[in-house]
């Protein structure tokens, strides 16, 4: 066996117990990198059975993604909200918060690995990977109405923002002129 310094001088033996713990984390990348693959392949075939029929819907292509589009900005709009503010609180509280996080992440990237996945991959030659008809019109209409819903959403957001700054900032000016901008121990 061979012996290992820890961070005291004292040398440690590797034992039976770091062996186990080595295989198990081993044994939890390969699990891990199966389970990828596997949920990758099952999206991918979902989107593709899929998206035939959702792009044969009135309003075609362009609507399927626009409303894609919506999907990502509200998405990304909630991942915002629920990300927790300040550690600590209760368990239950923190624990929603994170579920809610995960969902609306999902539904930020969701709906751009959908449409992704009815693309053309680029080295594939079966027919298992061939290019959808409607695909590429509703991955530009869900690029523009995401761009463009997202910047009137910012705009909205910082324009209440600066508002509500400059209301706090006159508050501020009306209690100085009050009190002259001298300190209460001045005034006395």
């Amino acid at each position: 066996m061979q012996r290992q310094a820890d961070g005291t001088g004292a040398e440690r033996r590797w034992g039976v117990r770091d062996g186990f713990g080595i295989a198990v984390v081993i044994l939890c990348l390969v699990v891990g990198t199966g389970l990828i693959l596997l949920l990758t392949g099952l999206w991918k075939r979902f989107a593709r059975e899929t998206i035939p029929t959702v792009v044969g819907l009135p309003g075609g292509s362009w609507a399927l993604g626009a409303a894609l589009g919506v999907i990502t900005v509200l998405g990304v709009i909630g991942g915002l909200r629920c990300t927790p503010g300040a550690p600590g609180g209760p368990r239950m509280a923190r624990g929603l918060r994170s579920w809610g996080t995960a969902i609306c992440c999902s539904a930020a990237f969701g709906p751009l690995f959908y449409l992704l996945a009815g693309l053309r991959a680029r080295n594939c030659r079966s027919m298992s990977c061939a290019y959808l008809p409607g695909t590429g019109t509703a991955f530009l209409a869900y690029v523009v109405t995401a761009g463009l819903v997202g910047w009137s959403v910012h705009r909205w957001t910082s324009a209440r923002a600066a508002e509500q700054l400059a209301r706090e900032q006159m508050r501020v000016r009306r209690l100085r002129k009050k009190g002259g901008g001298k300190s209460r121990a001045a005034r006395r």
